[in-house]
Parts: structure tokens; C-alpha cells; sequence
């Protein structure tokens, strides 16, 4: 593989439309694994607004549900609203990669916790989009979530 072979920019639109799948896992910030999880994404666009419904099965038999409306508000920044998402996130794209900030409500063991999440994706060959997700409480890392994307 040589350089030629790595995206220079990143089209989220694009990316999301259709179905994405993705594998992930949330390391505590103790290096521990705690969940693992499969994410179904169904991705239509409208004009300047991409839906992305995504269906979580975690490795436990657990299983969430979450929508995000994500709008294009200029050519590189980006809003998005979900349920469970306080607020809106803000969102901006330099070429291959996307930095996504937000808040919002986290169950963990049964109850909801307000939590900051710093989103970071990379467009990797071969259509690979690496998401790295350090989620905070209070300012303090609570862990890291990592996501790899792929299209089929």
C-alpha cells in the first residue's frame, strides 16, 4: 500500500447514506473492556439533512435505538440532534476527518448520567471510517469508546 491509497477528504453525507455497519467497544479508563457492541446504521439524506437510524446489539443480548438528524450548516460544520442527546452537538470536517462534540444522557447500570462526548472520526482505505469517542463526567475521562465503520 502507498500514500495514494489513503482518502483525502471525507463527504459524511456520502459516507452515511445507505447502510453502514459497525463494531465497537467502550475501554473504562482503566484499559478494561467493559461492552462490546454491533451497530446497524440506516442513513438517508434530504438536501442538507442526513437521518441515521442506528440499531446497537451489544455482546450481553442488550439492544438500543437512537435517530440523529444531522444538518449541514455550512460547507465544513455540521448540528445533529438525537434523543438522548442534550442539546445539539457541533460538528466540523477538515478533509479526511470530523470532530463531533456533545452531550448527553448515558445509561449506566440503570440510570442516566450526564455525560461530554469529544468524537473524533478518520476515513481510512478501503472505505474504513476509525470513530474514537472520549466520554467525560464532570471533566473527568470516564473511558474511550472506539468504532470502526465499514460499507457494504
Amino acid at each position: 500500500m502507498n500514500n495514494t491509497d489513503w482518502p483525502d477528504e471525507l463527504n459524511l453525507f456520502e459516507y452515511f447514506h445507505g447502510e453502514t455497519i459497525a463494531y465497537g467497544l467502550f475501554e473504562d479508563r482503566f484499559g478494561n473492556i467493559r461492552r462490546l457492541f454491533t451497530v446497524v446504521i440506516k442513513g438517508t439524506v434530504m438536501g442538507d439533512q442526513l437521518t441515521l437510524e442506528e440499531d446497537f446489539f451489544y455482546q450481553n443480548g442488550e439492544r438500543e435505538n437512537r435517530t440523529w438528524l444531522i444538518e449541514r450548516e455550512q460547507d465544513a460544520v455540521y448540528s445533529g440532534t438525537a434523543g438522548d442527546v442534550l442539546g445539539r452537538a457541533i460538528g466540523k470536517k477538515s478533509q479526511a476527518r470530523f470532530a463531533w462534540r456533545y452531550e448527553m444522557l448515558l445509561r449506566i447500570s440503570g440510570r442516566s448520567h450526564k455525560v461530554k462526548f469529544d468524537d473524533w472520526m478518520f476515513l481510512l482505505p478501503n472505505n474504513v471510517l476509525l470513530n474514537r469517542a472520549v466520554v467525560k463526567k464532570f471533566g473527568i475521562k470516564l473511558g474511550t469508546v472506539f468504532i470502526s465503520f465499514s460499507k457494504h
